[in-house]
């Protein structure tokens, strides 16, 4: 798994936890339902740590907390 991966299901974990919808995760965040869309769907593997930031906020959460997760325990090397 790479980190777009692991980041998307992070995400995907999140919303399922708190039973909200990338949309409402959204608007709780202000990330535009675009940016969320592309990061879900794959499209966007390099998601910023602002971006990342935003949803911690309308999560109610810490960067490290995000973070602190088993999917992001066994990445990929991105460097090959």
């Amino acid at each position: 798994m790479n980190i777009g991966e692991a980041v998307k299901e992070r995400i995907l974990e999140l919303c399922s936890e708190r039973n909200i919808t990338i949309n409402k995760l959204g608007t709780m965040s202000g990330v535009t339902q675009s940016t969320i869309n592309n990061i879900v769907s794959g499209r966007n593997n390099s998601t910023t740590i602002a971006t990342i930031k935003k949803l911690c906020d309308g999560l109610d959460i810490t960067v490290v907390e995000f973070f602190s997760s088993d999917v992001f325990n066994h990445l990929e090397q991105e460097i090959k």
